[in-house]
């Protein structure tokens, strides 16, 4: 949801695992078509090593998708719900017009499903506020839209990291594969960032090798 028009994204996922927690994010931006300078998360396990409003510790891939969107991840602290007010309205907003209408369905693909729910979400977003005579869609375009970054030339692919020490064959060791690195880093740590097509690695953050 963003903050000044209260335009509403939602979608069903398989899991609250890390895969599926970036994936959501990438659907929810290039649903807005953009994205605002601070995204705040809920603290949730598979993103937030350490939940803190003012110096949080989030995982290294979230950080990753944070750096990819120019955007800076902000979590609610546990048990202060306040710290995303909005986000908590808008869930009851989306169980009452979106999950209450779909409650007596059947649905036997999470495809079907979100297809369902994007239907009624467009209805939600095109209803006009009781408060403000006019629709979520058209406050969006109006306030929220112009203060959006643009999206990157690509979405963010998902990635994890993993530290590793080069071996005295200056080879590191990823899912029972070897891969080479320049000798010089023999017992060296470095970190590598692993995609479904590419593997990079990096040494006090600059890129080495990939």
């Amino acid at each position: 949801m963003l903050g000044a028009s209260n335009y509403t994204y939602a979608e069903a996922s398989l899991s609250q695992s890390l895969p599926d927690w970036i994936a959501s994010h990438v659907r929810a931006f290039a649903y807005f078509g953009g994205v605002a300078r601070q995204t705040v998360s809920d603290n949730l396990k598979a993103g937030i090593t350490r939940a803190c409003f003012h110096e949080p510790m989030v995982n290294r891939t979230y950080a990753d998708l944070a750096r990819h969107y120019r955007t800076a991840i902000v979590p609610a602290r546990p048990y202060h719900p306040r710290d995303k007010a909005k986000v908590e309205v808008g869930v009851q907003i989306v169980g009452r017009w979106i999950l209450a209408r779909l409650r007596n369905r059947h649905f036997f693909s999470l495809i079907a499903l979100n297809e369902a729910i994007h239907a009624l979400l467009g209805e939600l977003n095109d209803r006009p506020l009781r408060s403000w005579g006019r629709s979520r869609r058209e406050l969006f375009e109006e306030l929220d839209r112009p203060a959006l970054t643009p999206l990157p030339d690509e979405p963010y692919e998902y990635a994890e990291w993993k530290r590793c020490r080069v071996n005295f064959d200056y080879h590191i060791e990823i899912a029972k594969h070897y891969y080479s690195v320049p000798y010089s880093l023999v017992h060296q740590e470095v970190e590598a960032r692993i995609t479904q097509k590419t593997l990079e690695i990096f040494l006090r953050g600059k890129r080495v090798t990939g």
